[in-house]
């Protein structure tokens, strides 16, 4: 065998156990992210209990408004898109509680909440403006109720 022909065949030899190792490698990668998915996905909401207090302190203040609200509701919401809403309602929430001029502990914690609230995982997900318009009190029940929802996600 010629040095040429014997330089391809260690060639080719080699190739074929890179290809082999990088495909290994590529099924452990996608083993640990099936694994970890779930933990993940529960993980990237950040706690709601102290987000429900401070709705529940403003209630008084923003139960007189007369503003209409993009109000998903949480059957209508797929599980995916549970951070998108609730973003929905904060960003609905902060610009009522601007409306009404409360400035206070209570709402500084909806707008500290807003912030830390994940956005990439929006893909798919409706945007605001094409959830249904609701009056505040029915907007304040579906907040909660998705707010109640997320908890039970957190605690489980």
């Amino acid at each position: 065998m010629s040095r040429r022909a014997a330089s391809g065949v260690h060639f080719q030899s080699s190739c074929h156990l890179c290809r082999e190792i990088l495909k290994a490698q590529v099924w452990f990668h996608l083993f640990v992210l099936c694994f970890l998915s779930p933990y993940t996905c529960a993980a990237s909401v950040p706690e709601t209990r102290g987000v429900q207090i401070c709705v529940k302190a403003l209630r008084p203040a923003i139960e007189n408004s007369d503003a209409m609200l993009y109000a998903p509701s949480a059957n209508s919401v797929k599980k995916q898109c549970k951070n998108m809403s609730l973003r929905c309602y904060m960003l609905e929430l902060i610009m009522v509680i601007n409306e009404e001029e409360i400035m206070d502990n209570n709402a500084n914690c909806i707008s500290d909440f807003n912030e830390i609230l994940p956005t990439d995982n929006s893909v798919g997900c409706p945007p605001c403006e094409e959830y249904a318009i609701r009056n505040i009190t029915i907007f304040l029940g579906r907040l909660q109720s998705l707010l109640e929802e997320l908890n039970v996600i957190q605690n489980t």
